[in-house]
C-alpha cells in the first residue's frame, strides 16, 4: 500500500463544498471520480477538513491510500486530465508511512477577502464580499488584536459541527488593503491551530462591523468572553473566504 499527499486548488462556487452530500456536487466527489478513471480505484480521498458551500481553496492538502503503481508525476497529470476547470491538482507526493491529511495537520491559515467602497467591483463579485460605503481599517486591526492568542471562541461559530472544546489558539490575525478609488481592498489572514465551524467568517463579520462604525475595536474583546454567538457580528457570505495553506511537521516532504 502507497500512502499519497495531494495539493488541491478549487474555485468553490459550483459545489455544495468539500464534503460529499446528497444535495449536490461536491470536490471530494469530484476528486474521487477523477481518482477511479485514472487507476481504476474507488477511493475515499480525505481532505485537512472541510471547506463549505461557495467555499474555496489555494492549497487544501488531501490523504490517499493506492495500490496504484503510477509514479506522482502521472497522478498529477493524469488527475487534473480528468477533473474540471475549476479543480486542478497541485502537488501530488508519495508520503513515507500512514500519511493523514486531518491527523497529522498542525494548523491552517485562511484569508477572507472585503471589497468596499462606494460602488462594487462587478468582477469581484466572485470572490470579494461587497460592503458599502467604507471601512475603518486600523479600526479592524485595533479590533483583531484582542482574538489573537489562546482563547474560547465560542461566540465565533455557528450550530452544525460539534466540537469537544471551543478553544484555539490563533497565532496570527492581520489585515492588508490597499486603496484604489473608488474601491477598496480589504484581506483578513488568519493563522490557527483549528477552526470552529465558520469561525473565520464570523469573525470577519465582526472585523467589518467594526470597520462600519457600529461598534469601537474593544467590542471584539467583550464579544470574545461573552462566548456568546447572538453577541457578534454577522456570518460573512462564504465566496469571500480561502483556504491558503495547511501546516505540517517539517519530518513530512
Amino acid at each position: 500500500m502507497r500512502y499519497f499527499k495531494l495539493t488541491v486548488a478549487y474555485d468553490g462556487k459550483s459545489y455544495v463544498g468539500w464534503q460529499a452530500q446528497n444535495n449536490g456536487l461536491s470536490v471530494q466527489v469530484t476528486l474521487e471520480q477523477a481518482w477511479l478513471k485514472l487507476t481504476g480505484e474507488k477511493r475515499r480521498i480525505t481532505a485537512s477538513g472541510r471547506t463549505d458551500s461557495g467555499v474555496h481553496a489555494e492549497a487544501q492538502v488531501c490523504s490517499v491510500r493506492t495500490e496504484s503503481s503510477l509514479p506522482s508525476s502521472v497522478f498529477l497529470k493524469g488527475l487534473n486530465a480528468y477533473l474540471p476547470d475549476d479543480i486542478v491538482v497541485i502537488g501530488a507526493e508519495e508520503m513515507p508511512g500512514d500519511f493523514h491529511a486531518i491527523r497529522d495537520a498542525l494548523g491552517k491559515t485562511y484569508r477572507y477577502q472585503i471589497q468596499s467602497g462606494p460602488i462594487r467591483n462587478v468582477l469581484a463579485r466572485d470572490f470579494w464580499w461587497y460592503v458599502p460605503p467604507h471601512l475603518d481599517v486600523a479600526a479592524m486591526r485595533s479590533g483583531a488584536k484582542f482574538l489573537v492568542g489562546k482563547h474560547d471562541f465560542a461566540a465565533f461559530q455557528t450550530t452544525g459541527s460539534d466540537r469537544l472544546t471551543t478553544v484555539r489558539t490563533v497565532t496570527e490575525l492581520r489585515l492588508e488593503y490597499r486603496e484604489e478609488p473608488p474601491f477598496q481592498w480589504v484581506q483578513i489572514f488568519i493563522s490557527a491551530d483549528g477552526f470552529l465551524y465558520n469561525m473565520v467568517r464570523c469573525i470577519a463579520g465582526t472585523l467589518a462591523e467594526v470597520g462600519k462604525g457600529k461598534h469601537p475595536p474593544e467590542w471584539c474583546r467583550e464579544v470574545l468572553q461573552s462566548c456568546d454567538r447572538t453577541r457578534s457580528g454577522p456570518t460573512a457570505p462564504p465566496h469571500g473566504l480561502c483556504l491558503i495553506s495547511v501546516d505540517y511537521p517539517k519530518t513530512s516532504p
